[in-house]
């Protein structure tokens, strides 16, 4: 879109002069935007901090630049990679930079097993770089599919399998440094002499040999001993290695501008045995034993509790089958030996229930919900559960001990939380639900207390107030109760000889002349004040009616923000990899416009240039961790903006033209119905053509959907039977009946081939789907209620009712329940049924045969709606079962009903379909001579649409495929079959 000076990326006042400055010293992408400001106030963290203004490098010399303008002007700079800080670390006054354009892999060398990186490569499209090598980075955090190595080496991070391949800083060779004094160095493992690393390397090696006593009996005295400044590295024994100490730092001595870092075998024979114990605390214990019957062996030792387990069940996600026990270590190991190491981890542990995990997607899916942990834990409750208390560590044999202890001050405190982490490194992870209150400043009062006595507790267990992300601003505060006076005082040193002006970063870890640091209570989101809407559109039933509340899901994990996924969301940031297209990104400015400051309500130019790449697909619905359902908050802001006014009242105002056509497509179809021929050829005419797209705010570049010559319910009424309950009702949805009834008649034929009784339900109805993504949703309400009465007697009486457009029947599953509050509503979400599972219920019946698929080439692309919400592991099974070969398209095509055919989206929608299925279909071209006969499945009219208009290529329907190899009619994949 263009971006006008009066857009919601024009700057501020109070940033213009800065803006200038910077873009004067080289820095090229500069914004001091409310959208901007807004996005990056927050990181994964409890802390709201404004900044002036957010610059994304795109070349190393940039930071130069932006080190040079904080200088001149004494504005802060802070550091920011994926923005998943949970200690408050990436946020900060002044300058943020965002690192994530600084991705490229310099090198790769497989004989010294090391690797040469900007500070914004993705930790996971390095592992992709070196897996061609057999070789991997080391540390794996839970964000490993959206971390930078830059933001790794900030935090010293270390992810589930540290315990076998160390933590970030055991894993630096070099790094190149811009410190705050201005000096810049080279920091290497091999370089002898301190003057060949700069003055700095060889004033902190210095303050190191005048404490050398001090440091050995303070630091390092366990692996994760994260907290402070880490200045055992700089000790004589351990070759005064300044690029490892430098981990950890959290961005306040300098500004990382290229690493090399070690590699590691990457081994494929990896094992995972999970151990179940009675509770969390006996889980601990075990601990001990457990490691040293794994002989130095063991890669990963991590904990898991129940209860979290029990969410990804309770959102009909699919757990493998875990021994008993109420919490969990899942432990791995690899090697020749790795069977014998597990069996005497087995026998050492005490476990009351044990299971090897064979099955590699077993095995990675037990990861995801390890992976998955701080979203899980932070909806776990029923009240918010917060970070703060997130990451401490112990001395893993003081585990158990530390635990319970942990978990009576918790009961003591009235608080509740359930801990999961890095057994095996004595690190654990806790969500608490602090009683926080909107707009009451004062009810940080339990919040700091119960940190304050986690902490004095702690030190008594030689233990870490961080054990891998960080003190930032919600531990610095709280150093003094683990670190004595003189260790704090060092601290203040380091930061004198680094950043003597106290412009990095300033207020985490240490000042330079020893004063105070952030307040771990000042800026915490959870105490501003809150905006209710006086009439929702939507009921978020998830959230008890509150939207601000179903905003604030999103705690910032970013797991959306990976520039890669297997999963639907988010194709429009995986398209453009901008933090505005994100679903973190768009959540945080619709947090501002609910509780900030910045955006000035639903109505502010900066909630639309958010929402407006949003593709409403529920891929966040189903692949955040939080469950942020973006499409239901995209409907909602739109319904605030043009259907209410600021006191919620019903005032219409003029939307714009797409909206009152393609987002009313049904209407338009069913009155044009009778004409369909004529419309059809008079849309062939080019300036007609041109009109019509114009009129309904189409892109020119697209085509113009065709209506069907016959609809389906006309179609099928010749062959309906006479009377009886029949075996199956068929519901014919809008764009099935009006564009695609040849998918309809071959459900119809393929079913009755088999002997069954299919009949069309009678009574109309429309789901309303264009105009819930439009945020038409008074009209939406009546709609979807007429359908939901309408079907509901044919659900309730037990006769399996199909639906045949799956982003009609996710409308039903979902959204149907949202503007509905009566049973009716649930009775149809619960009840109505895809044509995959409905076949897949008779084949195990033995009422239906599967055709026989042996030498079919599949690649489907599943409607992301389907995906989202309904899933589809049942059509994948099904083509299996009948000895297809399938290619499962991930993530969006692009199109997603009206968003890609809006003029404006043309560019993006072509951008998400060349993520993954224009690939996937040329890939189907260009290969697999063998195959007998190659398909590209797809239910969805969006998707059929997009395949046509991108690729030229026909899709076909599920029900195409088994009526065709039936020997039923041959169903073409054109919109226009009658």
């Amino acid at each position: 879109m263009t971006i006008t000076a009066d857009s919601a990326t024009a700057a501020t006042g109070d940033s213009a002069e800065l803006i200038a400055a910077l873009r004067r010293a080289g820095v090229s992408r500069v914004d001091g935007s409310a959208l901007a400001r807004g996005m990056y106030s927050a990181d994964a963290s409890l802390y709201r901090v404004v900044p002036q203004v957010v610059a994304r490098p795109q070349h190393v010399e940039e930071l130069h630049a932006a080190h040079e303008v904080s200088s001149e002007l004494g504005v802060p700079l802070t550091l920011r990679g994926a923005g998943t800080s949970i200690a408050g670390n990436a946020v900060g006054e002044g300058i943020v930079l965002d690192t994530r354009d600084l991705k490229q892999i310099i090198d790769i060398d497989p004989e010294s097993r090391t690797a040469r990186v900007e500070p914004g490569v993705v930790h996971a499209d390095l592992q992709r770089a070196a897996a061609p090598h057999g070789l991997r980075f080391g540390p794996d955090p839970s964000t490993h599919s959206r971390c930078t190595i830059g933001g790794m080496i900030g935090n010293n991070a270390c992810g589930s399998r540290a315990l076998g391949y160390g933590r970030t800083a055991d894993n630096i060779e070099a790094i190149e440094v811009l410190f705050g004094n201005g000096e810049t160095a080279r920091l290497a493992s091999g370089a002898a002499r301190s003057s060949e690393q700069g003055s700095t390397a060889a004033k902190l090696r210095q303050l190191a040999e005048q404490n050398l006593g001090h440091i050995r009996t303070s630091f390092g005295q366990f692996d994760r001993q994260v907290s402070g400044y880490s200045l055992e590295h700089l000790l004589p024994e351990n070759r005064g290695r300044v690029e490892r100490f430098f981990a950890g730092t959290e961005g306040t001595l300098g500004t990382i501008l290229g690493a090399t870092v070690s590699l590691v075998r990457d081994d494929p024979g990896r094992r995972l045995m999970v151990l179940g114990f009675p509770s969390v605390a006996e889980a601990a214990d075990a601990v001990p034993a457990i490691l040293a019957a794994g002989a130095g062996e063991l890669i990963a030792c991590e904990g898991m509790d129940s209860r979290l387990v029990a969410l990804v069940r309770g959102a009909g996600r699919r757990v493998p089958t875990l021994p008993k026990g109420e919490s969990w270590l899942f432990v791995e190991t690899a090697g020749a030996q790795a069977l014998e190491i597990l069996s005497q981890v087995q026998s050492s542990s005490g476990a009351v229930g044990h299971r090897l995990i064979e099955d590699a997607a077993e095995a990675a899916a037990l990861w995801r919900i390890r992976e998955n942990g701080a979203g899980l834990a932070g909806i776990s409750l029923p009240t918010p559960a917060h970070s703060g208390w997130e990451d401490a560590a112990v001395p893993p044999e003081h585990l158990g001990r530390w635990m319970r202890e942990f978990e009576a001050l918790m009961v003591e405190f009235g608080l509740q939380g359930y801990p999961y982490g890095h057994f095996g490194d004595g690190c654990i992870h806790c969500r608490i639900d602090f009683p926080f209150t909107h707009g009451d400043p004062a009810s940080t009062g339990v919040f700091k207390e119960f940190l304050a006595a986690c902490a004095e507790r702690l030190a008594a267990y030689g233990g870490s107030l961080s054990g891998e992300h960080g003190d930032g601003r919600v531990r610095s505060e709280l150093l003094p109760k683990m670190y004595d006076q003189t260790s704090m005082a060092l601290f203040a040193q380091v930061k004198e000889i680094c950043d003597p002006r106290n412009l990095l970063n300033p207020g985490i870890i240490a000042s330079p002349d020893g004063g105070s640091v952030a307040s771990q209570t000042s800026h915490l989101k959870p105490t501003q004040p809150k905006q209710d809407l006086p009439w929702p559109g939507m009921l978020m039933t998830h959230d008890a009616g509150d939207f601000a509340a179903a905003a604030h899901r999103c705690s910032g994990v970013g797991r959306c923000v990976a520039p890669k996924t297997s999963g639907v969301m988010c194709p429009s940031y995986v398209a453009t990899r901008e933090e505005k297209d994100s679903t973190r990104g768009r959540a945080r400015i619709l947090q501002e416009a609910m509780d900030g400051t910045l955006v000035k309500g639903l109505t502010d130019p900066a909630v639309h240039e958010a929402l407006d790449l949003c593709l409403s697909c529920k891929g966040c619905a189903s692949d955040c961790p939080a469950g942020v359902d973006m499409a239901a908050y995209k409907a909602e802001s739109l319904y605030q903006t043009y259907d209410r006014d600021h006191k919620g009242q019903p005032k219409r105002r003029l939307r714009p033209r797409s909206h009152y056509i393609l987002g009313r497509l049904p209407f338009w179809a069913k009155l044009v119905s009778p004409l369909a021929p004529l419309a059809n050829v008079s849309l062939k005419v080019p300036p007609i053509a041109a009109l019509a797209k114009w009129v309904a705010g189409i892109d020119q570049r697209r085509s113009v959907p065709k209506f069907a010559r016959t609809t389906f319910r006309r179609a099928a009424k010749a062959s309906q039977p006479a009377s009886g309950q029949p075996d199956v009702w068929v519901w014919a949805d809008s764009f099935t009946n009006h564009f695609f009834p040849q998918s309809g008649l071959a459900a119809l034929e393929f079913l009755r081939s088999q002997g069954l009784d299919v009949r069309v339900i009678e009574p109309q109805g429309c789901c309303g789907l264009p105009w819930i993504s439009t945020g038409q949703l008074d009209q939406a309400k009546r709609l979807i209620a007429r359908a939901v009465s309408a079907l509901e007697p044919y659900v309730a009486s037990g006769v399996p009712v199909i639906g045949l457009e799956p982003s009609c029947l996710a409308t039903l599953r979902s959204d149907a329940v949202e503007l509905c509050s009566d049973q009716q509503a649930r009775t149809v979400a619960d009840g109505v049924l895809t044509f995959a599972e409905v076949v897949n219920r008779f084949v195990d019946e033995g009422r239906i045969e599967l055709p026989d698929l042996t030498g079919v080439d599949v690649v489907a692309q599943p409607h992301c709606h389907q995906s989202s919400i309904i899933g589809w592991d049942v059509d994948q099974a099904l083509l299996h079962m009948a000895g297809a070969t399938v290619t499962k398209v991930p993530g969006c095509c692009g199109l997603a009903g009206n968003f890609g055919v809006e003029k404006g989206h043309y560019e993006v929608s072509v951008a998400v379909a060349e993520s993954n299925l224009l690939p996937a279909v040329r890939d189907q071209e260009r290969g697999r001579a063998s195959a007998q006969r190659r398909i590209v499945l797809a239910d969805g009219m969006s998707c059929r649409i997009q395949l046509e208009d991108l690729a030229d290529v026909p899709a076909i329907h599920l029900a195409e495929l088994l009526a065709q190899a039936s020997g039923g009619s041959p169903f073409s994949g054109s919109s226009s079959s009658s």
